[in-house]
């Protein structure tokens, strides 16, 4: 099982990021929290992603710090993901150390700009002839944050605020 690591920080509440590069990913570079497989150390996937966070992004985020685990999805491989959300406190406070060979960049989104309509989308998606299925997509300059990222961050705005 896979899991994600949501990190709400700033000194207002948003998230933090990283830039998957194209290597690791088929297709073009990924915005995604970091997160992976389950290593037999884990002993659930809050252990999965507190581990992730520290090799991926180089921060250590103690467990009192969690809030909750999101709902598991499968992503298109069929691979469960389960979002941890964590409170990490304001930026200013992090320092990030990315692996640079899992981590491109990191970027911040506040809470305030991922509520802001101009910055939310949604792509419909077809099977076929036929309407199939409808995604969040979250746009921050030249980042847009789709797919599970974008699924799990809107689930946990709809629980800590209604944007």
């Amino acid at each position: 099982m896979g899991s994600s690591a949501g990190l709400p920080v700033l000194g207002e509440w948003g998230t933090s990021l990283p830039v998957h590069p194209q290597v690791q990913h088929a297709q073009r570079q990924t915005q995604s929290f970091a997160g992976g497989k389950c290593d037999p150390s884990d002993q659930n996937v809050i252990d999965t992603a507190l581990r992730e966070a520290r090799e991926e992004l180089g921060v250590t985020v103690a467990p009192g710090s969690v809030w909750g685990v999101l709902k598991p999805r499968k992503d298109m491989s069929g691979m469960i993901i389960a979002p941890v959300i964590a409170n990490l406190g304001p930026l200013e406070a992090l320092s990030f150390c990315p692996n640079p060979a899992e981590v491109e960049e990191i970027f911040t989104i506040s809470l305030s700009h991922l509520c802001c309509p101009e910055n939310r989308s949604y792509t419909n998606f077809r099977t076929g002839d036929r309407y199939g299925y409808t995604l969040p997509v979250f746009r921050n300059g030249k980042h847009r944050v789709w797919g599970l990222t974008a699924i799990a961050l809107d689930h946990t705005l709809k629980l800590i605020v209604n944007p």
